[in-house]
């Protein structure tokens, strides 16, 4: 693949690129604009909708998850296809203040780096084969996929991928600042919403009766204490504590909500058999535990010399940058844990992502539309 990443970088025609450049940084901010709380990103889906039917894409559809579907044919239409990808959910609420604010080099706004740009980037890749007549060897699909933030769990990506999975053999994910970065393995990931239950009554009067509260303060407590094993890396995190009716009652119920992330599988089975070998230690007739399983990402990866990971840290490089091999939790976990080469790369580099003052960069973002344009290219040039 590497031959074919070079060979385009030679022999495309750029200088439509500052033009694409800029389109594309209007269109990061038009969908950006757009609220798309993760589950309810359809008006966000309904503009990548139109977006996909005016850059001439076949087959444009909305699946029932709001994944927006568009094809590009390729020369040989029954050879494997790749899927290229970009997530269109934020982890903002429905009436979030959405303003951007403009700066020398630097664009500020709530979701605009993860994922508008990312999708703006995807728009971009299709613009540019279309507008250069650029046909590849075999079909792309380009989907922009819902439900990857928080409690979404990859629900988009999962549907996209059984739906598309028996004509696709290379997935290229997009996540908007991770311009120099290389997702080659997702890690493994499960979230447990974690309650107690016990009978209750007033602080006073029924002290000493257990408390849904206290017994999940106990639980978290223990659950800080644990020291997972530095390799694989393994980690956790309750991030939300939640329950109780008043100051002077005991409580009757109570909950957390905890995240565990390993880089294999076999570290997140270890510290989950742990949590729940300290919930079964402290749970008793009066104080009920139940969990349940809110979350689960599952974990694969590509070794640091395939072919689609070289030609990627190729495409970076045939650029100026060096890239860098990664790991982490995105929508690439379900196409790497069904043996499908899958890769996450950027458009740009920013910062502050999930928060109100998160930013992008403009100037690298040629840069990152290039690396891909090559690299979708030569994958779809090397699939048949």
């Amino acid at each position: 693949m590497k031959n074919f990443v070079s060979q385009f970088n030679r022999t495309l025609d750029w200088h439509t690129l500052p033009a694409l450049t800029e389109k594309v940084l209007e269109q990061a901010i038009a969908i950006q604009q757009i609220p798309a709380p993760t589950f309810h990103e359809i008006r966000r889906a309904d503009y990548i909708a139109s977006q996909f039917a005016e850059l001439r894409l076949l087959q444009v559809e909305m699946d029932d998850v709001y994944n927006v579907y568009g094809l590009l044919p390729g020369k040989h239409r029954h050879t494997p296809a790749l899927m290229v990808t970009a997530h269109t959910d934020t982890v903002f609420s429905q009436d979030a203040d959405l303003q951007i604010r403009v700066e020398p080099g630097i664009i500020h706004g709530p979701g605009l780096g993860d994922n508008s740009i990312g999708v703006a980037g995807l728009l971009g890749l299709a613009s540019f084969l279309q507008k250069n007549h650029l046909i590849p060897c075999s079909d792309i699909w380009f989907v922009a996929t819902s439900r990857e933030e928080g409690m979404g769990d990859l629900g988009g990506m999962k549907a996209a991928f059984a739906r598309l999975k028996s004509r696709v053999q290379t997935v290229i994910n997009i996540e908007g600042m991770a311009l120099g970065h290389v997702y080659r393995a997702g890690i493994a990931v499960r979230r447990l919403h974690i309650t107690a239950a016990a009978e209750g009554g007033h602080s006073w009067l029924n002290f000493g009766r257990p408390s849904a509260v206290h017994g999940i303060l106990e639980l978290g407590a223990r659950i800080t204490a644990l020291r997972p094993a530095p390799s694989p890396r393994t980690t956790y995190n309750i991030g939300v504590i939640e329950g109780g009716q008043s100051i002077n009652t005991i409580a009757a119920q109570a909950g957390l909500w905890l995240d565990l992330r390993s880089e294999d599988p076999s570290g997140l089975a270890q510290i989950e058999q742990e949590v729940r070998a300290h919930v079964q230690a402290i749970s008793r007739p009066d104080l009920n535990f139940s969990i349940e399983i809110v979350g689960d990402r599952p974990a694969g990866r590509l070794p640091p010399e395939h072919a689609l990971v070289q030609g990627a840290l190729e495409a970076l490089a045939l650029v100026g940058i060096q890239g860098v091999l990664e790991n982490g939790s995105t929508d690439a976990n379900i196409p790497l844990a069904a043996g499908c080469p899958a890769i996450t790369l950027g458009i740009t580099r920013g910062g502050n992502a999930h928060r109100l003052d998160e930013y992008i960069e403009t100037q690298p973002v040629s840069l990152g539309l290039r690396q891909l344009i090559i690299l979708a290219l030569a994958a779809a040039n090397c699939l048949n």
